[in-house]
């Protein structure tokens, strides 16, 4: 574990308080967890234990906490046995969460400009990073890209906020970040109603290509998703010479970098090392993993 992270992790016993299930397996937990609340920052997530029958804990990133309630959300989707036993848990039961771990996203002044993009169960931290960006008293001018290819966890609601370069017949929007006042678009190739018929990454380009030279070099881009969505993506940020940090997805066992069971191979400036995902990152410059 990064020294930065030694004594931070907490292990607390969270009352689910809410339990809500979606289409497309998707399912979003909010838990009674105030000292991970407290600690929490965009990127992080959380090592769940979804049975107490079943040994291995899951990560599930956060998207969204409430410091002076003391709560914390959680969407996540069944992929598998664990996860499906998780969406048997009841509000007023306990689960078992190791949190808040892994290196979040950093922002700076120099780049106000911040485009977020998630894709599935990559959307929760673009939430979670909207939420703490526009809580910066307009020091951040967030535009938020979301896509699907199951249906959202959530109803469209059409924006009332003009985003400059979007088709106009693009006007999904999340309802949670339209109340915050936080511009988002949709994007899906499934036909849903508002979104785009295509690509986060195209409806990226449509937003880059409104800005001027100048917007451009206030521009960052911070996305989580599949990764052949963030390779697109990296792809996207080198060809408009845009900083981005990526939030990389691996299978892990124990979650606190003990191990090593979800390495990757990560570009350093003395060559290639082996990182592990759950505390090197999982938060990455998008450069050091996509050539």
């Amino acid at each position: 574990m990064n020294k930065s992270q030694r004594n931070t992790l907490n292990l607390e016993q969270c009352e689910i308080i809410s339990h809500e299930h979606y289409d497309g397996a998707q399912h979003l937990l909010r838990l009674k967890a105030p000292q991970i609340a407290a600690e929490a920052k965009a990127g992080s997530f959380v090592h769940l234990k979804t049975d107490p029958t079943h040994p291995l804990r899951r990560p599930i990133s956060i998207m969204r906490v409430s410091q002076r309630e003391g709560w914390i959300e959680l969407l996540y989707k069944v992929f598998g046995e664990g996860t499906g036993e998780l969406t048997q848990r009841k509000v007023g039961e306990k689960l078992s969460l190791i949190g808040p771990i892994g290196k979040p996203f950093t922002t700076s002044l120099e780049r106000p400009r911040t485009l977020l993009i998630g894709g599935g169960v990559g959307m929760p931290p673009m939430v979670f990073l909207a939420d703490q960006l526009r809580e910066m008293k307009g020091l951040y001018n967030p535009f938020v890209i979301l896509g699907s290819e199951v249906p959202f966890p959530f109803t469209a609601k059409p924006s009332k906020i003009v985003v400059p370069g979007i088709d106009s017949d693009v006007i999904g929007s999340m309802p949670l970040l339209e109340d915050w006042g936080v511009p988002s678009r949709m994007a899906s190739k499934q036909g849903y109603p508002g979104c785009l018929d295509g690509y986060v990454t195209d409806l990226a380009r449509q937003w880059l290509n409104a800005l001027d030279e100048t917007q451009l070099k206030e521009v960052e881009i911070f996305s989580c998703g599949p990764h052949p969505m963030l390779e697109a993506v990296a792809a996207l940020a080198k060809e408009y010479s845009i900083p981005c940090q990526v939030s990389m997805e691996e299978f892990m066992a124990c979650g606190i970098g003990g191990c090593a069971g979800c390495v990757i191979e990560v570009q350093t400036d003395t060559g290639p090392e082996m990182k592990r995902v759950c505390v090197d990152g999982p938060v990455f410059d998008a450069t050091q993993i996509f050539a």
